[in-house]
């Protein structure tokens, strides 16, 4: 069996895979709706605004913290957006430990996954 074919059963796997639907599922719901999808973009904006103010001051900036919270608890209220972020972190876990294991059987980190 070629590389190709045991890819395409991973990809066969993936869409059955209780976590990626579950994010599959939650990303077209909020997709689907406007107000949703503005709502994760803004608070994705914050998200990388409190990271790069970590990364260049070593620490977040009251005004960002407090936007950070604000967003925190509206987000909290949303069941479709809290479930999206869940779903979301299960997704990434999955897709990292993927990653790793491509990672050590190439023998070099060549996808930045680390060992």
């Amino acid at each position: 069996m070629n590389i190709y074919d045991k890819f395409n059963e991973l990809a066969a796997e993936l869409k059955v895979n209780p976590d990626v639907v579950a994010f599959r599922e939650a990303a077209l719901k909020i997709q689907s709706d406007e107000k949703k999808t503005k709502m994760l973009e803004d608070f994705r904006k914050i998200q990388i605004a409190a990271y790069t103010e970590s990364m260049e001051s070593g620490k977040v900036s009251d005004e960002t913290t407090e936007q950070m919270q604000n967003f925190a608890s509206v987000i909290k209220t949303n069941p479709d957006i809290n479930e999206y972020l869940q779903a979301e972190v299960r997704f990434s876990i999955l897709f990292e430990d993927m990653m790793k294991i491509i990672n050590d059987a190439v023998g070099v980190d060549v996808i930045g996954a680390g060992k």
